[in-house]
C-alpha cells in the first residue's frame, strides 16, 4: 500500500502557517500596538479636540482586535507570534489609557492599580498553566470585562457631551462595571487553574505508570 504522502504535507503546511508572520491578523495586531503611543500622545494636549480623536484611534484600535481573531479564523493562518501578541496588543493598550485617565484625573489611582495588578496576576497564572499543559481560556465574564473597558476607556477619553450625550459619566459607569467584572473573572481563573492542574498531574502520572519506558 502506497504511503499517504499527501497527510504528512499538509501537516507540514500547517506548521509552515503556524510561524509565519506577515499574516493579515498579525498585521492588525501590530497596527493596534501602533496605536498606543499615538493614543498616549495625543492625550498629553488635553484639549476636548485632541481627546476626541484619541477615543476614536481607540476605538478603531479596539475593533481591530475583533477583525484579526474574525481573520485568523476564517483564513485558518493562527499564528504562534498571533497568540504571544494579541493578548500583549490589548493590554498594552487598555493599560497605557488607564494611566492616563488617572494623569488626566479622570480615574482614582486605586482603580488603575486592582487592574493592572489583576492584569498581571492573571497573565502569570495562564503562563504557569501553560507550562503545566493546562489551557486556560478566557471565560465569558472576562470577555465582558474587555467590551465593557472598550466603550468605557474612549467615552472618558473623550469626556465632553457629545451631540447633547453626557458620555463621560456612561463611560465611568462602564468602566467601573469593569472592574467589578474584572475582579470576578480573576476569581473564576484562579477556581479554575486549581481544579484543572490536579487533574492534569493526575492524568500525567497515570499515563506514565501505563507507559514507563
Amino acid at each position: 500500500m502506497a504511503p499517504d504522502l499527501t497527510t504528512g504535507s499538509d501537516a507540514d503546511s500547517g506548521a509552515d502557517r503556524e510561524l509565519e508572520f506577515a499574516t493579515t491578523p498579525n498585521l492588525l495586531t501590530l497596527a493596534r500596538m501602533g496605536c498606543v503611543p499615538i493614543v498616549v500622545g495625543l492625550l498629553f494636549f488635553k484639549t476636548p479636540y485632541y481627546d476626541l480623536v484619541a477615543a476614536l484611534v481607540f476605538g478603531a484600535a479596539s475593533i481591530t482586535d475583533y477583525f484579526d481573531g474574525y481573520l485568523a479564523r476564517k483564513q485558518k493562518s493562527v499564528s504562534i507570534y498571533g497568540k504571544l501578541m494579541d493578548p500583549l496588543a490589548d493590554k498594552f493598550l487598555v493599560v497605557s489609557s488607564l494611566i492616563m485617565l488617572q494623569y488626566l484625573d479622570r480615574l482614582h489611582p486605586a482603580f488603575v492599580i486592582l487592574l493592572i495588578c489583576r492584569e498581571l496576576a492573571i497573565t502569570g497564572l495562564r503562563a504557569l498553566a501553560s507550562a503545566e499543559g493546562v489551557v486556560m481560556s478566557a471565560s465569558t465574564s472576562a470577555k465582558w470585562k474587555t467590551a465593557t473597558q472598550m466603550v468605557g476607556v474612549p467615552l472618558m477619553m473623550a469626556k465632553e457631551p457629545l451631540f447633547g450625550i453626557p458620555i463621560y459619566p456612561i463611560g465611568e459607569v462602564l468602566l467601573y462595571l469593569s472592574i467589578a467584572i474584572s475582579l470576578w473573572s480573576g476569581v473564576d481563573y484562579v477556581v479554575e487553574f486549581f481544579k484543572k492542574l490536579p487533574a492534569r498531574r493526575r492524568a500525567r502520572k497515570s499515563k506514565l505508570r501505563r507507559n514507563p519506558g
